[in-house]
């Protein structure tokens, strides 16, 4: 079974055992979180989303990934500025794609 889900601003497409990173959720590692903000399930679109429908996932961990540089300057005007970012996130493993 498939699914189509929404958090953090973005859709996720995931099937169940598949293993995701989503933006940083304020769940505990170990814990179940449920996403019923589902656009798409088994074949059933809903609109904007499916009734009864939600994903089930575990949380393995949380993280940050690699450093990106970002790296402003503005040419013949000595102005430069470089930062560093890490964006952190959560690792989920899903459980189970309910539909009623």
């Amino acid at each position: 079974m498939k699914a189509i889900f929404v958090t953090g601003g973005k859709q996720y497409y995931v099937s169940e055992g598949d293993t995701i990173y989503v933006e940083k959720l304020p769940n505990e590692v170990g814990t179940e979180v449920s996403f019923d903000t589902v656009l798409f399930a088994n074949g059933v679109s809903g609109t904007p989303y499916v009734n009864g429908a939600k994903v089930v996932c575990n949380v393995e961990r949380h993280g940050r990934q690699k450093k990106i540089i970002v790296f402003k300057y503005r040419p013949k005007k000595k102005y430069r500025k470089k930062q560093g970012h890490r964006q952190p996130y959560t690792k989920l493993t899903v459980k189970k794609i309910e539909v009623k």
